[in-house]
């Protein structure tokens, strides 16, 4: 509850690096009390953003190939007012609706999220309705954090050398993209940011960005006859040739999509934005190549091209790296059940820092925090649901020791 009262949001359109001070102030309180703690080497990166921490090996020199395993989470919260945070404990909660804020009127109903239930008996954790919680990631941090505390206070524990990492800016994807995987030296990680107890995921998208910029011929609209262009009904246009059916809220499981995530202009010029998903990557390159030749297709429709495109892929399919050696994932799997609880596994239709990772050579799946309704004032979280992330992540290192 103290770390979620820390405003740490990120900021899309900042150009500082990263992209908020408060990320590094938490960062440098979170430093100082990994030290006290015990945790080894710790130290922040003002370039690459990153905490990063160790637990050494206590295992005889003999065992020294048993693997270096890394667990990773984000600092910032998502694009949600996170001033003045207030969590709010329920002991023992009863299944019934949630009064976040008797003032305002706010209730979490459980008509509306009806995944209440699975907590009845649990200690939760909410907002107080008027702002995001910051479980998203900071209950996956605390779990990772909660395991360390665990080995350190355990030294009969044999394992071998664990680093934890906890970096900014994961939820305007550019945090990972300055992840030093090499100084970081393990040989496989985790990054603790799904949901609901059970997630494991390792599979996600293939992710690319279009930026668009259509130049309209602005004039008075009693002589714009043969001489107006107007750049907002162009962008319309262009976004009505697209198949009307893969977008967001008509696909699934592994279909792929185009999405307009953001568009502001006038008669003159408009900007827009636009998100490319596919789990394939050969679908993924079909989608970028059809999406430039709807591109060209309409610029060959004026007497010169009034349209600008620029295409950034943001991020690949774990899925591609991690499916010539599962271990990683094996080895979650087989910790989840022996922790009594079953894997969960679907295509993650989202990305995760660990796509960056595992394409900077750390295999990286991803791992349940035990969170709820994320980046906004109804999420939450259960004090148990959190000592299962850390069960979980213990049981991988005993694992991976005794394997």
């Amino acid at each position: 509850m103290r770390y979620a009262k820390v405003d740490t949001r990120s900021d899309l359109h900042s150009v500082e690096v990263p992209s908020t001070a408060k990320q590094v102030d938490f960062l440098m309180l979170l430093q100082e009390e990994l030290k006290e703690l015990g945790f080894c080497d710790v130290m922040y990166d003002e370039l690459t953003t990153f905490l990063t921490a160790t637990i050494p090996s206590n295992l005889p020199e003999e065992h020294a190939d048993v693997p270096t395993i890394g667990f990773i989470a984000h600092v910032d919260t998502a694009d949600f007012n996170s001033e003045n945070i207030q969590p709010q404990v329920f002991h023992h909660y009863d299944g019934q609706d949630v009064v976040l804020n008797q003032e305002q009127n706010i209730v979490m109903s459980v008509e509306e999220f009806p995944h209440l239930k699975n907590y009845v008996g649990e200690t939760l954790v909410t907002t107080d309705g008027t702002t995001l919680l910051g479980a998203d990631d900071k209950a996956g941090l605390v779990s990772i954090v909660q395991a360390g505390i665990y080995l350190l206070n355990h030294p009969e524990i044999k394992h071998g050398k664990i680093r934890l990492a906890f970096g900014c800016d994961e939820e305007i994807g550019k945090g990972a993209h300055r992840f030093d995987a090499e100084s970081f030296g393990a040989d496989f990680a985790y990054t603790l940011d799904s949901g609901e107890v059970g997630k494991l995921e390792y599979e996600t998208f293939n992710a690319a960005g279009a930026k668009l910029v259509f130049h309209g011929t602005s004039v008075h609209p009693g002589s714009a006859y043969g001489v107006m262009v107007n750049a907002l009904a162009e962008a319309a246009k262009f976004f009505n040739r697209l198949p009307k059916v893969e977008v967001p809220e008509k696909t699934k499981g592994y279909d792929g999509f185009y999405m307009l995530s953001q568009q502001k202009g006038d008669i003159g010029e408009v900007r827009a934005t636009y998100i490319i998903r596919d789990h394939s990557k050969e679908k993924f390159l079909e989608r970028k190549a059809n999406f430039l030749q709807l591109v060209e297709e309409q610029n060959n429709t004026y007497d010169h091209p009034r349209i600008d495109c620029t295409i950034v892929d943001q991020y690949y399919n774990m899925y591609d790296i991690l499916k010539e050696d599962m271990t990683p994932v094996e080895l979650a799997k087989e910790a989840y059940r022996a922790c009594g609880i079953e894997p969960v596994i679907n295509p993650f239709r989202g990305g995760t820092d660990g796509c960056i990772i595992t394409f900077k050579g750390i295999p990286t799946p991803n791992l349940f925090t035990g969170a709820e309704n994320l980046h906004g004032q109804y999420e939450f979280v259960t004090l148990e649901s959190m000592q299962k992330a850390s069960d979980v992540v213990l049981k991988i290192i005993e694992l991976t020791t005794d394997k």
